[in-house]
């Protein structure tokens, strides 16, 4: 639940005596409220902040005829609640990771593309938005999709996600889990401890000063709500308290959610959840985790349940950007929504 911020106002009245008497005003509670929608419907994308814009790239969208994966970019500014479009990616990729660097250049790091393969190729191109457009980068070690990217100190963090579990590359069953942590700086990539769970489709963030990974899930098994910290000065991870099940459908908060910063709260939303024979469904919750209780609380719910949106923060306000309104494919949305703290 929500604090309710309250204030106390006092006045006087009479001529020769003020009598006091207090009124309690109470604030509207925080909610999600629509911005401009995308131009275009997408979903498994991530998204970055650069310059005071959301940055948006990628993506993929579930038609009649088969996946269509996008090649667009797209730049979001707040103050207009107006999108414009960027240059496109040098070839289509969905579930590009998009991290913009602490001088602001976005990169964006692998994901998947259509080869002779299959349409789950998972890609080790890495590029970065320059005065041109895109422009080639040094590539990953490896394959490493649908991990959480952060920057932290100038650093590209890519951590967890899903890899080739051997020599075929092309579907989406010739990939597994891994808990790999690379770390690109001054123009190479090393490794750093890997994170304690082999998982994907997580969430991430940067918050006082250490970087949070939280959700996923497992090829093999379904959503965890597992919360991990590291800290990069150490190179060491803990675990603490995770996501809640969810209470609409008590089901675990996890794979395909998305999450931001804001203030000292961290702010988790969306997701999906399987069940048996295909069924499923997608979380429409938000959760905060306050770092200093170690403890989450149940936040305003979105207007439209989604998975693989994208989240971004800006000054006091996360955004929810796109992703799909039912579980899987099938039916990619393009909008916005805005929460304030």
């Amino acid at each position: 639940m929500y604090p309710i911020d309250r204030r106390v106002f006092l006045a006087a009245a009479g001529a020769s005596a003020a009598v006091p008497f207090a009124a309690c005003a109470q604030e509207p509670a925080p909610a999600w409220s629509a911005r401009e929608s995308m131009p275009w419907p997408v979903q498994e994308i991530y998204a970055t902040v650069s310059k005071g814009r959301i940055v948006i790239a990628g993506g993929l969208v579930g038609r009649p005829d088969g996946l269509h994966i996008e090649d667009r970019t797209a730049f979001y500014s707040p103050a207009a609640d107006q999108w414009d479009l960027g240059p496109s990616l040098p070839e289509p990729r969905h579930h590009p990771m998009l991290i913009a660097n602490g001088d602001g250049r976005v990169y964006a790091l692998g994901g998947y593309g259509r080869t002779d393969a299959g349409d789950w190729t998972s890609m080790t191109d890495v590029w970065t938005l320059g005065t041109n457009g895109w422009e080639e980068a040094p590539s990953l070690p490896g394959p490493q999709s649908e991990a959480v990217g952060v920057a932290f100190e100038g650093a590209l963090h890519l951590i967890t996600g899903r890899a080739p579990r051997g020599s075929a590359n092309g579907e989406w069953s010739d990939q597994r889990d891994i808990a790999t942590h690379r770390v690109f700086l001054g123009g190479s990539w090393e490794t750093a401890r890997p994170n304690p769970m082999a998982r994907n489709s997580a969430a991430g963030a940067v918050l006082n000063g250490v970087i949070w990974v939280a959700g996923g899930r497992t090829v093999e098994g379904s959503g965890t709500g597992r919360l991990d910290r590291y800290d990069p000065k150490r190179d060491r991870w803990d675990t603490l308290a995770p996501i809640p099940r969810s209470r609409a459908s008590d089901n675990q908060v996890g794979g395909g959610l998305a999450m931001a910063a804001v203030g000292d709260r961290l702010v988790a939303f969306g997701g999906e959840w399987f069940a048996g024979r295909g069924d499923g469904g997608v979380f429409r919750e938000t959760w905060i985790y306050d770092p200093a209780a170690d403890a989450w609380s149940a936040g305003p719910a979105m207007l439209t349940p989604r998975h693989g949106l994208a989240a971004a923060a800006i000054g006091d306000t996360v955004y929810a950007v796109a992703g799909g309104a039912v579980a899987s494919g099938g039916e990619a949305t393009g909008i916005v929504e805005a929460l304030t703290l």
